[in-house]
Formats: structure tokens, sequence, C-alpha cells
């Protein structure tokens, strides 16, 4: 089976030095240890321990071919995403990691493909990056899933949005800077529990907020991590949405009712969520990822669906299928 992993994150080797540049002591940056190993440092803190797949086409394809990985998009992680930078600091760091993830895709035998980023914080030269992007190769753009306080109904996120439904753009939301960072500082629980919270949330305040209502069908848009808490709550959701007016928000019909406007990666690492994902979601409406080559990433990728109780077809569509349409490759 032909297979496209959407979700797998990319660094570069090297790149210029921000607190140099922009002045400010929290910039990220790569310290290079032996054996193709680095640590990920956000000033003088350790951030990520990576190793050469983040940087080295050929290391990734070698993993790549282990696993039976035909193609891959890769795309930023988001602690280069500098939302919170002013908007000429992020419109360079876009330009610049945007550039770097088609210099690394260049190297990898027309299997590599990219997803960009943009100044989300600002409107314009976020529509205009992403426009850029398209236009010199990538295939669609991942966002985080808020700028600050401002979640995804946000009216300057959703006329971003119009401009990827009017251009074809995809778009990939991927989790960040995750609330509840003080009680969830330890044992890893930003990521195991505040990234699931926040991709639901982001999905919640999209129904809620009236943005899918008011966003073209055109818009296509997938969430990261099997849409995180989303799926399991939907029944609490719909719940309060029939019984209480409040908890509807602006949306003109039920949670259910929108299903069919977003697609969902498959990074659950379960085959009983993946089965879940399947029966509320449908076997259209979902694409393979991985989140390689992280740790808390599919070790093997593809095994989750490969070894899925599901016909051919269906593997064939979350693997590939489903992917070639929603990304135009």
């Amino acid at each position: 089976m032909n297979v496209i992993d959407i979700h797998s994150h990319f660094f570069p080797e090297t790149w210029v030095d921000l607190s140099e540049k922009f002045g400010g002591d929290d910039w990220p940056w790569l310290r290079h240890m032996d054996n193709g190993k680095a640590m990920l440092m956000k000033g003088s803190k350790e951030f990520r321990p990576i190793y050469s797949a983040c940087w080295d086409a050929q290391v990734r394809l070698e993993e790549m071919d282990r696993d039976g990985v035909d193609k891959q998009i890769i795309s930023a992680t988001p602690i280069l995403f500098a939302y919170e930078r002013p908007v000429e600091q992020a419109l360079y760091c876009a330009q610049i990691f945007n550039d770097a993830a088609l210099e690394i895709c260049a190297k990898g035998n027309n299997r590599l493909f990219a997803l960009a980023q943009v100044p989300l914080q600002d409107v314009d030269a976020s529509c205009k990056e992403a426009s850029r992007a398209m236009a010199t190769g990538h295939v669609g753009i991942q966002i985080g899933n808020h700028v600050g306080p401002k979640n995804m109904d946000d009216e300057g996120v959703l006329t971003f949005l119009q401009h990827c439904a009017d251009e074809d753009i995809p778009v990939f939301v991927h989790p960040w800077d995750m609330m509840a960072s003080d009680r969830t500082k330890d044992y890893m629980m930003g990521w195991t529990v505040g990234m699931p919270a926040e991709t639901q949330l982001s999905i919640v305040s999209m129904i809620l907020g009236g943005g899918f209502d008011r966003i073209s069908e055109n818009l296509k848009i997938c969430f990261a991590h099997g849409g995180g808490s989303f799926t399991f709550l939907l029944g609490r959701l719909e719940n309060a949405w029939h019984h209480r007016d409040i908890a509807r928000g602006k949306s003109q019909h039920p949670p259910s009712y929108y299903l069919n406007r977003f697609y969902l990666d498959t990074a659950v690492f379960d085959p009983d969520s993946l089965q879940l994902l399947i029966k509320k979601m449908g076997e259209d409406r979902l694409m393979f990822g991985t989140d390689y080559p992280f740790p808390l990433g599919e070790q093997e990728m593809g095994k989750l669906i490969k070894t899925a109780d599901l016909s051919d077809l269906a593997k064939q569509k979350l693997l590939a299928g489903n992917a070639e349409k929603f990304f135009n490759i």
C-alpha cells in the first residue's frame, strides 16, 4: 500500500542567531553534540533532545524505507512559530524556516513535501506568506491552535482561514503553548494532557464560535493528534448544545453537524482509539500521521493502521488516499 505521513517535523541543521539579530535571551537554537545528536535550546534552557533525522534528508529516507513510508510531509515544530514576537520578527522566522524546509525536501528524491508557517498574529502578513510559500513549492500551511488568548474563532484567524479556502491552501492545525503550564510541568503532562485539550479547544471554538458557519466549505483543515480529546467527548458537547442555550455559542447547528468540515490525523497510538475516530469521523476524514521523529511519535510508522481490523480499501484511504486529495500530491 502507498503510505503518506502528513505529520512529521523538521529543524534546519543551523540557522541565524536570532538572539543576536533581534535581541532577547530566549530564542530557539541548536546545540550540536556527537553522533548526529543535538539539544534544542530555548535561550539557556534545554527544551528537547533531537537527532539528525530532523535535518538530514538521507537519514529520514532511510527510516521511512525501514517502515515502508513512501512520502512524508514535514512541518516546523511550534517552538519556531514566534507568535509572541513583533510581526516583523515572526515573518522573518517564517521565511527562513519555510525556505529551509524546501531545502530539505529538495534532497528527498521527490518523497518529501513541506508545510509552511506564517506569522499568525498578523492577518495580512500571514496571507502574503502563505501565498508566497505555496508559490515556492509548499503543499500547505501549518498553524498553531491559538495566538495568545485568541482561539480559532478569532476574527483574524478566520480571515486567514478564508484566504486559505479561497486559494485552495490546505491547513494543518497543531497544538502548542499549552494551557495550565504550571500544573502540567511535570512528567511531560503538557504533551500528554495539555496538547489533547488544546486540540479539542481549537475544534470546539471553530464550531461554537461560528467559524465553520462563516467560512467557505472549500476550506481544507486538519487537526493533529486525532483531534485530541474531541471525539471521545463529543457526546458531552452535543448534550450541552441541546440542553443549554448558552452552550450553543454562535453555531447554527449541533456539533455533530460539522464533522464533515474537517479532517484529523491518526496519531493516537491505540487500536481502540483509531476505531473510535473512524466511527465518529468516517474513513474519508482521517489521514495517517506519526509525529516523527520525536519520542512521542509512532515508533513503527504505519503499524497502527496496517494491523487494524479494517478493509484494505479503508486502510489505503487512511494511509495515503485521503492525503493525496487533501494536499494535491
